[in-house]
């Protein structure tokens, strides 16, 4: 996986633009809301979403994968605490969170893994803190496409295998929080040549148990 990413951010850089996700905006609001003071992002690419929470003074961290968006993070969002390894590295971190946010990252593994990065992320933040997570929904476009490794889950692109969620999958992940908002939410992007496309992406906000 590092090398695929590797290749995508040498090849294009900033490759989601310059402005954060609608999503980020909308977790910004729910975090606010409650009082958060601190956010971890996990798969923090080259910091366009952890920015938007630097940017109102929230004290950021992240993680990211990939060597060359970590470079070009520490230059476009200096004010976050990115550092550079996987999201499993997550394990290896002492300090806790208000909340955390994580843009579709948790549909890049395989059910073993989903399971660990939920787990994960749970233990990172604070007894209840909140988390906001995105992934690819089971109604994109490329929604069965490539080869099937498990159910729902194709290889869309060498070296990178994708999760579809249902909703009512989503909430049985989520099955040990408390869950305040689910839905789903068309995200536009654009990727330069490629031109704009629109993702569906299901979200979830849910908080730890004391």
């Amino acid at each position: 996986m590092k090398e695929y990413w590797d290749c995508r951010f040498a090849e294009g850089g900033e490759i989601w633009g310059e402005y954060p996700s609608s999503t980020a905006y909308h977790a910004l609001e729910l975090f606010q809301k409650n009082g958060v003071k601190s956010i971890f992002v996990p798969g923090a690419g080259y910091g366009r979403n952890s920015r938007l929470f630097s940017s109102y003074n929230f004290h950021v961290a992240g993680i990211e994968i990939s060597d060359i968006a970590y470079n070009i993070a520490k230059i476009f969002d200096p004010k976050s605490d990115i550092q550079s390894g996987t999201v499993f590295d997550m394990a290896l971190i002492n300090e806790r969170f208000d909340a955390l946010y994580c843009f579709n990252v948790l549909h890049l593994f395989k059910k073993q893994d989903r399971d660990l990065l939920v787990k994960l992320c749970e233990n990172i933040v604070n007894p209840n803190g909140f988390l906001f997570f995105t992934v690819f929904s089971d109604t994109e476009e490329s929604y069965g496409k490539g080869k099937e490794i498990e159910p729902n889950t194709y290889e869309s692109k060498p070296g990178r295998s994708v999760h579809y969620f249902s909703e009512d999958e989503l909430l049985r992940i989520f099955e040990g929080f408390i869950i305040h908002r689910i839905g789903i939410v068309d995200e536009k992007e654009n990727h330069g040549k490629l031109g704009d496309h629109i993702h569906n992406l299901r979200y979830i906000f849910a908080q730890k148990k004391q």
